[in-house]
């Protein structure tokens, strides 16, 4: 049997519940679809699916090739990855992946790096979950925090983010400046939503400034970026960023335990292609400047 073209019908009817649905997802005739599924279970002697009204649910069999053909699509995904980013030159699709809250420093320099190589389409994702290089769903990482350990990845120190302590000249106006380290605790802080949080200025936080004095909590920095602003209270930002913003007053220098390490990673298959190593390359000539 041409196995995998109906196994693979077969995932997208198991993914997706309906014959429609994994028509549309495949670009076939619903009716090879329906061929395909007939065709694999006459052949392995097993029902896959039951069939209803509101489309197809998959049997305990089903629901063992889903997992093994999910495992094999995921595969052949990392496959065509690798296969595209071996390419000689600087050019075709470059995925890079970090935290939405250093757009700051990544974006400018991506846009600048598309620029030097105008046959690039770059992609940047942001996402609080880590991509899995392993399965191609990114060319580089910039990732913080304590060094990267899969032993299938390349990861390169990429230098560090500052920290300091800062308040808008309307919150300072309001409240006065801290006259030390100790007042900080008679102040409002903003500060991240999730106490667990591994940063190191966040650790300090949790442990120096009561609960009750962080009024103002986001999950994403950006947003804690622009209530600090707004004046909602004091808070961390990185020295590089605050720099660049009108209105703020630095109420207590960085200190290197408040420092996050960043990380350039990749995956060991596609570390020595092209355009990783102009990227790469690219990057760390920049973050000199930082």
């Amino acid at each position: 049997m041409t196995a995998w073209d109906e196994i693979r019908t077969a995932y997208h009817v198991a993914r997706l519940g309906t014959v429609s649905g994994a028509a549309e997802a495949l670009g076939v005739h619903h009716a090879t679809v329906i061929r395909h599924v007939d065709a694999l279970e006459a052949a392995l002697g097993v029902k896959l699916f039951q069939r209803h009204a509101r489309g197809y649910t998959a049997t305990e069999a089903g629901m063992d090739m889903l997992q093994v053909a999910q495992a094999t699509d995921d595969q052949f995904a990392q496959l065509v990855s690798r296969i595209k980013g071996h390419g000689d030159g600087v050019e075709g699709e470059l995925i890079v992946t970090s935290l939405g809250s250093f757009s700051y420093l990544i974006t400018p320099a991506l846009v600048d790096f598309q620029l030097q190589h105008p046959k690039l389409v770059v992609r940047s994702l942001t996402d609080e979950r880590v991509y899995r290089l392993e399965y191609g769903e990114a060319h580089v990482a910039i990732r913080a925090g304590a060094a990267p350990e899969e032993p299938d990845n390349v990861a390169q120190k990429f230098g560090h983010q500052n920290y300091a302590i800062y308040g808008s000249e309307s919150y300072i106006a309001r409240f006065g400046m801290p006259e030390s380290q100790a007042d900080l605790q008679n102040h409002t802080f903003v500060a991240h939503d999730d106490e667990s949080m591994r940063a190191p200025w966040h650790r300090w936080l949790t442990t120096h400034i009561p609960k009750e004095n962080r009024r103002f909590r986001a999950t994403d920095d950006r947003v804690s970026r622009d209530a600090i602003i707004a004046g909602a209270g004091l808070g961390f930002l990185p020295e590089i960023c605050a720099n660049e913003i009108g209105g703020l007053v630095q109420v207590a220098p960085s200190q290197p335990d408040w420092a996050v390490p960043l990380w350039l990673v990749t995956h060991v298959d596609l570390h020595r292609t092209a355009k990783v190593q102009a990227l790469l390359s690219y990057l760390k000539e920049i973050s000199r400047a930082w």
